[in-house]
């Protein structure tokens, strides 16, 4: 498969100058808001039969980076979280590990050691996360910092203040930096804090301008404003990813982050990936959510189909 670096060449043309870069992301075509809104809704009425709601349970669990994003994040907490990553039901041990955890870049070698041999990913939000308002240097640091620590996969905020400004080459170019400085050592999400983009216009050119940036992942939010992954802005994007590998050949995950709290949204969030991007994206090599709460959820779920008894939150740990 072409990877994101021949992807990036194959824009090069369209990334040489501010005004041609401008004129492709404004030449795509315009988001149809209502048939959006109402295909995600529409997708988000499937029903999901019992062996099916077991698959989609244990295959959600894989795919979340479990997070912890707080200023009194301790080593003793990322310890707790990564222990929960690697053994999300203490009681059942067929329970899946999740893909990730994911820390500031000061936790990282604490994460690490934690996880060693677990399979389990670090992820590590880079960049002056969660605003993105940083010197390119400083966020060249950032990102080195991590990935010395250990990270396996960072985490990139853009500056939505360039985007809104139509700074698109700025933008890029600092994107297309931070996938140089990870290089072949770890895997890059880009996040475009889609609530503050405030149209689906801008989300589709977001989505666009990470790819041909260079981006493994592109990514919906922090988790740190008001509106973060919804159903129809996370269709937008798997539109996005679908498209580019038709025209590219480079396939490009996506991670809806904040707001996915329980288990029925998360299956709406898989059935939205499988009718829109297909079986290819239905692994946590391509899709994941940004998540704490919801593994919880997905847990005494999995538990309730597998004893048909509801055990409810004082039978998983508090995150």
């Amino acid at each position: 498969m072409p990877t994101t670096a021949s992807a990036a060449s194959a824009f090069a043309d369209v990334t040489a100058s501010d005004g041609a870069l401008r004129r492709f992301l404004h030449g795509l075509p315009g988001v149809d808001a209502v048939g959006l809104e109402a295909r995600a809704a529409s997708l988000g009425t499937r029903s999901i039969k019992t062996t099916s709601k077991a698959y989609a349970i244990d295959l959600a669990i894989s795919m979340i980076d479990l997070t912890t994003l707080e200023g009194a994040d301790t080593p003793g907490k990322v310890r707790a979280l990564a222990a929960k990553a690697v053994r999300p039901d203490p009681t059942d041990r067929t329970t899946p590990t999740t893909a990730a955890v994911c820390v500031y870049p000061d936790m990282v070698a604490t994460a690490k050691a934690a996880l060693v041999g677990s399979g389990v990913k670090v992820a590590s939000v880079a960049t002056a996360f969660p605003a993105g308002r940083a010197a390119l240097p400083v966020k060249l640091a950032d990102t080195a910092d991590a990935i010395a620590a250990g990270a396996d996969e960072i985490d990139m905020v853009i500056d939505r203040g360039a985007f809104l400004a139509g700074r698109y080459l700025e933008v890029f170019e600092q994107i297309a930096a931070i996938k140089a400085e990870c290089g072949d050592r770890a895997r890059l999400k880009v996040i475009f804090e889609t609530g503050e983009l405030s149209t689906y216009d801008n989300i589709r050119r977001a989505s666009w301008l990470g790819m041909m940036a260079g981006a493994d992942f592109i990514k919906t939010s922090t988790g740190k404003v008001a509106v973060n992954a919804t159903p129809a802005n996370t269709l937008l994007m798997l539109e996005a990813v679908r498209d580019f590998r038709a025209q590219t050949g480079v396939q490009i995950g996506v991670k809806p982050a904040g707001g996915i709290r329980n288990t029925k949204e998360a299956i709406k969030f898989l059935v939205l990936v499988n009718e829109t991007v297909g079986e290819d994206w239905l692994d946590n090599h391509w899709f994941r959510f940004g998540a704490s709460s919801l593994l919880n959820d997905l847990l005494m779920q999995r538990q309730k189909l597998a004893t048909g008894r509801y055990s409810g939150p004082d039978y998983v740990t508090v995150d």
